[in-house]
């Protein structure tokens, strides 16, 4: 099955770019906006404190880590993907939410010129993963949607069996800001 195209074609300069970070877990490259990620930290140099969640209620997350007065819940990317166990070195922490994502590396920062829409055999839980699909470098790859590593209902859940450690990680920091 093939898939639509517009028959509004537009000059190659005159669409739309966005620029984006291409990173890797395991062996597979993943795409996400720049935009949506506030900081790219070595696990090494990521400082702040890590907390361990009380009641972990899901495989990919299991500790909380404390940033310049914010609470993450610290994702696998390989846990949320379902990908082979792996080796993080990297953390993209995001800023649209209170999640930041364990990956492998950063491949390099790009311009994406073209996103399209998820084929229809997309049909579980990538729907809610991947923003579509987008190619650089010849290669199609999926684009990560910065909402769908912890979905609402996810957080909720990770609040009602952990109350108030997100909020708690972050109150030694404001506590130090005040004095």
């Amino acid at each position: 099955m093939t898939q639509q195209v517009s028959s509004k074609l537009m000059p190659r300069d005159a669409r739309r770019r966005e620029q984006v970070a291409v990173f890797s877990i395991a062996q597979y490259s993943f795409v996400i906006s720049a935009a949506s990620v506030q900081e790219i930290r070595s696990t090494d140099s990521l400082g702040g404190t890590v907390v361990d969640l009380d009641r972990p209620v899901m495989k990919k997350v299991r500790h909380i880590v404390e940033r310049d007065g914010r609470a993450y819940y610290v994702v696998s990317g390989y846990e949320h993907f379902h990908m082979p166990q792996s080796r993080p070195t990297t953390v993209l922490i995001l800023r649209s939410a209170p999640v930041a994502v364990l990956v492998d590396r950063i491949e390099e920062m790009a311009e994406m010129r073209v996103l399209l829409e998820l084929p229809q055999s997309f049909r579980g839980d990538e729907r809610i993963w991947y923003r579509g699909l987008t190619v650089l470098d010849r290669k199609v790859l999926p684009v990560a949607n910065p909402l769908g590593f912890l979905t609402a209902g996810e957080l909720q859940q990770l609040e009602e069996q952990n109350p108030g450690l997100l909020q708690s990680a972050a109150a030694p920091q404001l506590e130090r800001g005040r004095a």
